[in-house]
């Protein structure tokens, strides 16, 4: 973390709005993507992105450094995504249309911009909440396991084993009856 990002932290803590403003306006679209990938609605998804940044609000005197600010952003986002699965379990949502979801702009090319298909998205809401978050951290969203595995608060291994269950059943889900790669890592986030 760089130390002008500590700078707006430790501000962000002691209740600097500005500071806050900034640092949610360089996280927004990140945290807006994660939630938006593990609720599967684009309403959820901005509730859900909301509740994020008053969490960090209210809580940001409780980052105590030990790790990216990012990370500790992205487990409040798994948490609150969590939080709002668990909420709304009886009440099933429509997938997401296939236009309203927005181009990751950290995308390096266009093709790592196209949106999700409908198929895969729907497979996405049928995980288990325990296999959805690895998933979205590291296939979707790019994270490296070991971010994911702080993220996540467990170790790298538990990531892993998640990933690779959570891959078998997204191939079952959309047709891939061969399954994903028998190595649990999918051969390319070491």
């Amino acid at each position: 973390m760089s130390d002008q990002d500590r700078a707006l932290v430790a501000r962000a803590a002691e209740g600097d709005h500005e500071a806050f403003t900034e640092l949610m306006r360089r996280t927004e679209d990140m945290v807006f993507a994660v939630c938006l990938r593990m609720l599967g609605d684009r309403e959820a998804a901005l509730d859900a992105t909301q509740d994020v940044y008053l969490t960090f609000f209210r809580k940001a005197h409780t980052f105590r450094g030990g790790s990216a600010f990012t990370t500790w952003l992205y487990r409040v986002a798994v948490n609150t995504c969590y939080d709002h699965l668990r909420r709304n379990a009886r009440r099933r949502t429509n997938p997401l249309p296939e236009h309203a979801d927005p181009p990751d702009r950290a995308a390096e090319d266009a093709l790592g911009a196209v949106e999700l298909r409908p198929d895969l998205q729907h497979a996405l809401q049928g995980l288990p909440e325990e296999f959805l978050a690895p998933v979205v951290l590291v296939d979707i969203q790019g994270m490296s396991l070991p971010d994911a595995a702080e993220v996540l608060d467990v170790p790298v291994g538990t990531v892993k084993s998640r990933l690779f269950r959570a891959r078998r059943r997204l191939a079952e889900a959309i047709g891939n009856r061969s399954g994903p790669s028998d190595h649990p890592m999918g051969g390319h986030h070491a």
